[in-house]
């Protein structure tokens, strides 16, 4: 009847997937075996595993450029099982010839982290806010209240370090995803134009002028400072991710029911119907040299995961949201929003900073820009410079 060999790329789960296995293989008699490899091992474990006569039959490959060297590997998901169980298809990973080769089966979200309790103290509600108008308006009624409320509209958008990562990556996203989205870019394009920078504008103004921290004193402003403004109950909003989840709720004892995280609303049209930033490494594959019943276990295996009680409530634990939809609420309140965002057929916001040529020295020009703009001694255009032709001259420093 065949048997499955996943070969797991998470460490951290691998105690839940051996437990998974075992109860999978009590039920139905098929043989489920897990190797996890060592961490940062992965692909060079894949690559030797996969030459073997027992070679996985359920594998990652989580990026294009895994595509490009393990495509040839991969069994056409398309119509199978699984495929009809998923709410989105904004994480998988096609071939050149459009056929669905590797399935997202979770992700991590950021957008604009809210403290519900606030909000409603400052007499506003998380539902009057849908777009970046809706969201401007109430970050400006706290703003200025601020000195009567005891708190702030926005934690402090510092550019140290620790916390620029947060605007040179993660803000960069949405201009980028716009116009990625507009051009049909799905590969590391050698120019971008820069379209909506003048959305990335509208939101980097807001965060930085609604705010308690304005002008030079974000040069030296980190993302400990930022997360304590939050965690203390002295701003609002803060922009961060699903991972920020276990830091405000034990190291800053927040209520999981005062948290809750709302789109990056930048102004552009459409974006009410805008889900969370959701991105993802974690796709599986299956092994399309593996024998036909080894093939059809693999795939049955795999549709009991995402549907089965024990299945989903291990995937809601270790791994958070999953775009299926027999999907468990999972206790993070982010990744359930990520969720509900995407039940709701909200336009998933891909993650396409991953994109960026020579990352770290084109981030490094684009912090270096704002940082000059915020206090006072540089104009936008030295951001939509570092942004634009910073992208062309890294992508030819990379690439030739």
């Amino acid at each position: 009847t065949g048997s499955v060999y996943y070969l797991n790329f998470k460490p951290e789960a691998d105690e839940a997937w051996q437990k998974l296995a075992a109860s999978y293989t009590e039920q139905t008699g098929v043989p489920v075996k897990v190797v996890t490899a060592a961490s940062g091992t992965y692909d060079t474990t894949l690559a030797a595993e996969l030459d073997k006569s027992s070679a996985p039959t359920l594998f990652q490959c989580g990026n294009q450029g895994a595509i490009n060297s393990y495509g040839d590997y991969c069994y056409p998901l398309d119509g199978t099982a699984i495929m009809d169980q998923m709410t989105t298809d904004a994480f998988n990973l096609k071939g050149e010839d459009g056929q669905t080769l590797s399935i997202g089966y979770c992700y991590e979200a950021f957008g604009i982290i809210v403290n519900k309790a606030l909000l409603e103290k400052a007499g506003h509600s998380i539902d009057e806010i849908t777009d970046f108008a809706s969201l401007k308006a109430v970050a400006d009624d706290i703003h200025a209240r601020a000195e009567e409320l005891g708190f702030d509209a926005f934690s402090s958008a510092g550019l140290e370090g620790s916390s620029s990562w947060r605007f040179s990556g993660h803000l960069a996203n949405m201009p980028l995803y716009y116009e990625f989205r507009d051009d049909g870019v799905t590969a590391q394009p050698a120019t971008i134009t820069g379209a909506y920078l003048e959305n990335f504008k509208n939101i980097w103004d807001l965060y930085t002028t609604d705010s308690a921290t304005t002008g030079a004193a974000l040069i030296s402003a980190t993302s400990d400072q930022s997360e304590a403004e939050f965690g203390e109950g002295k701003a609002v909003f803060y922009q961060n991710g699903s991972w920020e989840y276990s830091n405000l709720t034990s190291k800053f004892n927040m209520n999981p029911d005062d948290l809750a995280m709302i789109p990056i609303y930048c102004g552009v049209e459409g974006e009410e119907k805008a889900g969370l930033c959701c991105g993802t490494e974690n796709c599986w594959a299956v092994n399309k040299n593996a024998s036909e019943e080894d093939i059809k276990a693999t795939l049955d295996f795999m549709k009991w995961v995402v549907t089965s009680e024990e299945g989903t409530t291990m995937m809601a634990k270790e791994l958070g949201p999953i775009p299926f939809k027999s999907a468990k609420t999972p206790e993070n309140v982010f990744f359930a929003q990520a969720n509900d965002y995407t039940a709701a057929g909200n336009y998933v916001v891909t993650w396409v900073f991953s994109y960026t040529p020579a990352v770290d020295d084109w981030r490094a020009g684009v912090v270096d820009a704002l940082t000059q703009y915020v206090s006072g001694t540089g104009e936008w255009s030295a951001v939509e410079t570092a942004f634009v032709d910073g992208w062309a001259i890294e992508y030819k420093t990379v690439n030739g």
